[in-house]
């Protein structure tokens, strides 16, 4: 600076605009390239992210960690409530639904399915207890012709304990009543049906046909267990048959007189109904199928109040085996009803009738592309509807799972129900073209739309928890029971649950090891920085 006086502190007069101006442009682009010089890191200097993690406190540290740990913590509690009140992850929704078509992806239209919810509660109201209840199987095979031919060929016993004595207790009741003591034939066949060994059972009938020819129930239960074919079977059954006849009318005249003829009567009638069906199951197994469907309807026309023994079911397997299909819808919209309990048979069979109309030309590529028609709607309504009364069904009919021998006796909605259905009706819908591809695409659909079957339900109650005790009671020890399939948790609920473990377990490490923490994110910071460089 000059030291002198006024005139040599400032500029020239003549210059004091425009050099001045000039001179102060220039001096701060100079200095915004010096601090760009500056900013650039040079060679073998560290990286200006490196330099404010390493002035970072641990308190920032584990404010940041706890932060973390808390929003990750929400959105996987989020995740979990919206999963459990709508079956489906709330990210994987929007991501699908509203992020996938803006990025140039194919929509997925899944069929929506107009289930009504008041048919579910209609049928929670009506069954609350006996949603375990054991029912006898329509389509059993016979023991001496069929189940111990099993154990001939393998040396396996395919009915257990708890079925067989089920059988037996279902005989007591049946074929049994308090006038029995007036007739010698029928206390022995009383004796017969509690024996645990069947040559002691065969020995107890033919000791009651010693006593009376006409002893109905000896003949049956020889041609339960005594008769090694079908053939052999029908012939016992015929006689007892004839023998059942006589004894039924001769209960009607008496039934009036007293309340013990009134029971004998019951008892006659169903030792005729009995024999009746099995006669034409035997029909039907020798290939008479035409014989056998006559048997049946009248057998449901002379006794209509008998619909607890669902020979209905009897009658749809033999008419689907005739490819009758109008009279299988006109016996499904008889028995297909609210009011009245379902069964495995009824809504697949449904379900085979709708998917037969579309399945010869049903594609999922090109129903995922134009979407499904109204007849192929009606279809997989069906399906679902099927699958969620019965989920074990569509392993068999679809060869996913190994048949065996069907029991004695069933629970509905179990496995037990499942193998006894495929058992019968897999070639049906293996006959019909397209229908194990269709039910192949929709089935596993159902599970997605009901998250939690045990809790709640579309159509039915909720699926009953005490199945897979019942079932593992009345299936062989040698069968794989199956176990309603849960709902696998998706794959944004897992991610979030660990992400909330993790950021957690950061916390709380950092909270305790606060130094230490710092020490390694500076470490991790200098690896990083040569990237972020």
């Amino acid at each position: 600076p000059d030291s002198g006086g006024g005139a040599g502190r400032g500029p020239p007069p003549g210059a004091a605009g425009g050099g001045s101006r000039k001179g102060c442009l220039s001096a701060v682009i100079s200095g915004a390239e010096t601090a760009s010089v500056h900013l650039r890191p040079e060679p073998g200097l560290p990286h200006p992210l490196t330099l404010f993690l390493s002035t970072l406190t641990p308190k920032f540290y584990v404010a940041l960690t706890g932060t973390s740990s808390l929003i990750s913590g929400l959105i996987f509690v989020f995740e979990w409530w919206y999963f459990r009140k709508y079956g489906i992850s709330f990210i994987e929704q929007v991501s699908v639904s509203h992020l996938r078509p803006l990025i140039g992806g194919a929509e997925d239209s899944p069929p929506t399915t107009g289930f009504s919810a008041t048919i579910g509660e209609n049928e929670t109201n009506r069954q609350t207890l006996s949603e375990c209840k054991v029912w006898r199987n329509p389509l059993n095979l016979f023991r001496g012709a069929e189940y111990s031919r099993y154990t001939w060929v393998t040396g396996k016993e395919p009915l257990t304990y708890y079925d067989m004595n089920l059988s037996a207790q279902d005989h007591q009741t049946f074929f049994a009543c308090d006038s029995d003591s007036l007739r010698p034939s029928d206390t022995v066949m009383q004796k017969a049906w509690r024996e645990r060994n069947p040559q002691a059972r065969i020995k107890a009938a033919y000791q009651a046909l010693e006593l009376n020819n006409d002893c109905a129930t000896a003949y049956v239960l020889l041609a339960e267990e005594e008769a090694t074919t079908i053939v052999d079977a029908e012939k016992y059954f015929k006689q007892a048959l004839r023998a059942g006849e006589t004894v039924y009318r001769r209960s009607q005249h008496c039934s009036s007189q007293s309340s013990q003829n009134e029971a004998q009567l019951r008892r006659d009638t169903n030792v005729l109904v009995y024999v009746k069906r099995r006669l034409a199951m035997c029909a039907r197994k020798l290939g008479r199928i035409r014989e056998a469907i006559k048997m049946m309807r009248d057998l449901m026309k002379e006794f209509p109040l008998l619909s607890m023994l669902n020979i209905h079911e009897n009658l749809l397997e033999a008419l689907l085996e005739l490819q009758s299909y109008a009279d299988v819808q006109a016996v499904l919209a008889k028995y297909d009803d609210i009011s009245l309990p379902k069964s495995a048979a009824i809504c697949y069979t449904a379900a085979l009738l709708k998917a037969r109309a579309v399945s010869d030309r049903f594609s999922p590529e090109t129903a995922s592309r134009r979407g499904l028609s109204t007849a192929e709607m009606n279809a997989v309504e069906a399906i679902h509807r099927a699958v969620e009364f019965n989920p074990h069904v569509p392993k068999y009919l679809l060869e996913m799972k190994s048949l065996i021998l069907p029991p004695e006796h069933i629970l509905k909605r179990g496995d037990s129900e499942a193998v006894a259905y495929a058992f019968f009706h897999l070639q049906h819908w293996k006959r019909i073209e397209g229908a194990l591809n269709l039910l192949h695409c929709t089935w596993e659909g159902t599970f997605r739309m009901i998250p939690y079957p045990l809790e709640k339900g579309h159509l039915f109650y909720p699926y009953p928890s005490c199945t897979e005790s019942s079932d593992r009671e009345l299936l062989p020890t040698f069968h794989d029971v199956s176990v309603y399939p849960q709902k696998e948790l998706p794959f944004f609920i897992h991610f979030t649950a660990g992400l909330c473990s993790f950021t957690a377990m950061l916390a709380l490490l950092t909270h305790q090891f606060p130094e230490l923490m710092v020490i390694f994110a500076k470490a991790v910071s200098i690896v990083l920085s040569p990237g972020l460089d």
